[in-house]
């Protein structure tokens, strides 16, 4: 017995990661993060930003990539295994109620399904006629739901799927557009036209914007890939865990943080040759045109559908690993099927549709979600008592419900009760007007938290 525990112990040792284990688990965790929206915001940023793209950048890059890092450091951190063991810490129905909409939201109700439409509206639509483009539309999603759920039934494989296949094909063809699009630029920045939202605020403006790609929520859906990818290797020590999950993630961020900027950048220079676009996917579009013409056509094609299948793919694992926790009288094919079915189902209502739609949920859900890591990372300072989470949490939902009300399409901005709501926010919130009411009733819920727990600490 002794000796197999040397052994064992002298096995343990042993198990390190090196440094190409972490650029595969990094190019793993980038191929999660990296799909629809990574492409098209940062296009459409810098066009609506013009000639203030670097502040408008500078904030997209806090919530593109800063956050989603706290949130792959705050798994990390925590030594937990997703976000519902995370939220728990305010208790556990709240924990069951944010996981479920989380996950709703970055599943099979918005991130999921604008991955297929994103592909085809970009990828296919212009090799489509009108008359065609809804029965292509549904033609298309269910291919791509069917590979994506074909892939998803083993997660185990997903290093191989992503970090070793997609996500290289993925780098190189989007480097051959974005070399031509700086060694040929189609026009400057300086002097560029600054829409009416950036004028005041690009850098706010901007932040707000980063919420659009979801990362801050994924990064604490992925945590559980990341993690049992990590422990499929070998790695079994929770301090080892946290250690290689923070430095896989710092691969990842900086290499979304580089490509953000640059399409951002390339997305200012389009201006030289076209008017702003409707959306980014518009732009890329015209962008590829340009340089490559029928040929760019087909490789912006590749480039979007690779990169949203790998997304597809890890967003249909995290779902189902996380909802099979939830819900252990059901099996994880179960979750995979019927989230693939309500994604194609839902794809088929086009993608502004799906944008229009879930910005008011996003205002809603991202506050809460952002607080939640940043307690996570600073918990150790209040031994993570409960009444931190909860004070914080609550004082954060109050504020969000505004937010996502004020964001809301007119047929429930415009009720009485949504107008006395946004009333009171704009008299009451700083940084309302900008989409960020919820930053000052959080921080009074942190310092209230911070009270009651040294007061009850005391009277212990």
């Amino acid at each position: 017995m002794k000796k197999e525990n040397l052994n064992q112990t002298k096995t343990g040792a042993e198990n390190k990661l090196k440094f190409k284990d972490y650029l595969m688990i990094g190019s793993m965790l980038f191929g999660l993060f990296f799909g629809a929206g990574n492409l098209i915001f940062p296009v459409h940023l810098g066009q609506a930003a013009g000639m203030d793209v670097i502040w408008a950048n500078l904030g997209f890059l806090v919530t593109g990539i800063g956050l989603p890092f706290l949130g792959v450091v705050a798994i990390g951190i925590s030594q937990s295994e997703g976000v519902f063991q995370l939220a728990t810490h305010v208790n556990r129905r709240y924990a069951y109620i944010f996981t479920i909409l989380l996950y709703l939201v970055i599943g099979p109700l918005y991130a999921i399904p604008r991955l297929a439409t994103t592909s085809f509206e970009i990828g296919l639509a212009p090799f489509v006629s009108k008359d065609m483009s809804v029965f292509m539309l549904a033609l298309f999603s269910s291919l791509f739901f069917f590979i994506a759920w074909l892939l998803a039934r083993k997660p185990t494989k997903l290093l191989d799927y992503i970090g070793k296949i997609l996500n290289p094909l993925f780098l190189i063809l989007l480097g051959f557009l974005l070399i031509m699009a700086f060694v040929r630029p189609m026009g400057p920045i300086t002097g560029t036209m600054v829409q009416s939202d950036y004028q005041a605020n690009a850098f706010f403006k901007g932040f707000v914007e980063g919420y659009n790609t979801l990362d801050a929520l994924a990064s604490l859906a992925f945590g559980i890939i990341i993690v049992s990818t990590i422990r499929s290797r070998g790695i079994k020590n929770p301090a080892s865990i946290a250690v290689d999950t923070i430095k896989s993630g710092i691969i990842s961020i900086v290499a979304m943080g580089v490509i953000y900027s640059l399409l951002a950048y390339v997305g200012t220079m389009s201006l030289g040759k076209f008017p702003l676009s409707e959306n980014g996917g518009v732009a890329l579009a015209q962008v590829a045109n340009y340089y490559f013409g029928i040929y760019g056509s087909i490789i912006l094609a590749l480039i979007v559908i690779v990169a949203c299948l790998k997304t597809a793919i890890g967003l249909i694992t995290a779902f189902s690993k996380t909802f099979v926790e939830l819900f252990p009288s059901l099996k994880y094919l179960t979750f995979t099927t019927g989230v693939s079915l309500l994604a194609c189902l839902l794809a088929n209502i086009g993608l502004t549709k799906i944008i229009h739609f879930s910005i008011p949920v996003l205002m809603f859900i991202y506050p809460l979600a952002m607080t939640l890591i940043l307690l996570s990372i600073i918990g150790p300072l209040f031994h993570h008592d409960s009444c931190v989470y909860q004070a914080t949490t609550y004082f954060t939902l109050l504020a969000s419900v505004i937010d996502g009300i004020n964001a809301s399409p007119d047929i429930i901005r415009q009720t009485g009760a949504a107008q006395a709501m946004i009333h009171f926010g704009e008299e009451n919130l700083p940084f309302f007007s900008i989409g960020m009411g919820w930053v000052l009733p959080a921080f009074v819920g942190f310092i209230i938290g911070l009270i009651w727990h040294r007061v009850k600490n005391k009277k212990l």
